[in-house]
């Protein structure tokens, strides 16, 4: 985290008002950086974009779909940035099932959308394409992926995901190599932190379930995940960012951002610490999946770790009393005042641990 680097850096972010979109706000806010955002409007009641009046913190704020080009081409060109991080998408597994054509259009002409604007933009030096740990071809053996595995995807999110990432690839073969800009394609572990509230997400299920005193049922007890913090791999983003900006062929391409772990939790353990730091007496109950969803995924980020000297600095409980800590205190706070305070703290603690 190089706190020189970004001040006044001018960086456009889609995907701004979800809630790696706004974590990612507000760091870059902290850093010093001039930030335009361009998203749909946050798609649950409450989101973190709004509970921390995250518009306050930026130059613009745009309200468009990233299907439309021609929108998207002129807010670009209007702000002029040097760094771009693509974070909009359709990003639920289960929301694929019920509305493939959709996932399918959102994540992947939106994603074509982007990387055609960043071609024709001179001003741009570095662009981040974030995408997703799902994006291997999991054939539930256990295994670590690492930057080379082969690419798949059983649903559609996790196939349109992939999709995304051979496009970029394309693009930067086709066209960027001979650019200035550098482009880096990201895949991170599943992210935990305060402010998710979208629908079927662990986190967000026990929250609601141990502070209303209400039982809890899971559909996946025994998967497991490379969960980490979500400050942990936008750190690691913003660090590849500054890298492309500075020399952009040696660091264009794919990086793995997941936590270097022999075991990760299980969805079932993940729900009793939650439980304890609630201290609720809320019953657990197993239930059955609807749809199929991945039992094991794990990343091999020795990549990131050697080249970039990135590694998640907060693991397991850490990462989950941060997270479970600041929807407690969620419900305590009497102003958003507070909760902005609450989340410029740990993001300090994150600076901290990945400073330069």
């Amino acid at each position: 985290m190089d706190n020189q680097f970004w001040k006044n850096k001018k960086v456009f972010i889609t995907g701004h008002t979800g809630f790696k979109g706004s974590w990612l706000c507000l760091l870059l806010y902290s850093l010093g950086a001039k930030i335009t955002g361009y998203s749909l409007d946050p798609i649950t009641k409450p989101n973190l974009f709004d509970d921390l009046n995250l518009k306050k913190f930026l130059v613009k704020d745009y309200r468009q779909d990233i299907e439309n080009l021609n929108k998207l081409k002129k807010a670009i060109k209007d702000f002029n940035p040097s760094i771009i991080f693509h974070l909009a998408a359709q990003s639920s597994v289960l929301v694929s099932y019920e509305n493939p054509l959709k996932t399918v259009s959102t994540n992947v002409l939106g994603t074509a959308n982007v990387l055609e604007t960043i071609k024709n933009t001179p001003s741009l030096k570095s662009a981040i394409i974030v995408t997703t740990d799902k994006v291997y071809l999991n054939l539930e053996k256990k295994k670590k992926f690492n930057e080379n595995s082969k690419l798949g995807g059983y649903d559609l999110y996790s196939s349109s995901k992939a999709a995304c990432d051979i496009i970029s690839e394309s693009y930067m073969n086709s066209f960027l190599s001979k650019k200035k800009c550098g482009l880096g394609i990201v895949r991170s572990g599943n992210c935990i932190g305060g402010g998710d509230w979208t629908k079927d997400r662990i986190i967000k299920d026990c929250v609601e379930s141990f502070s209303k005193k209400k039982h809890l049922l899971i559909r996946s007890p025994n998967a497991t995940r490379p969960w980490q913090h979500v400050l942990d791999p936008l750190c690691g983003y913003l660090n590849l960012a500054k890298k492309l900006y500075q020399n952009n062929k040696r660091y264009s391409g794919s990086w793995n951002f997941g936590p270097n772990k022999k075991n990760n939790l299980k969805v079932k353990e993940i729900a009793k610490i939650g439980r304890k730091i609630f201290k609720s007496k809320s019953k657990i109950f197993y239930g059955k999946k609807k749809y199929y969803e991945s039992e094991n995924l794990a990343l091999d980020s020795s990549k990131s770790k050697k080249l970039l000297k990135w590694e998640t600095k907060f693991f397991d409980k850490s990462a989950l009393d941060l997270t479970f800590n600041w929807y407690k205190k969620y419900y305590d706070f009497k102003n958003k005042k507070e909760l902005i305070n609450l989340s410029f703290s740990q993001i300090e603690l994150f600076k901290n641990k990945h400073s330069v």
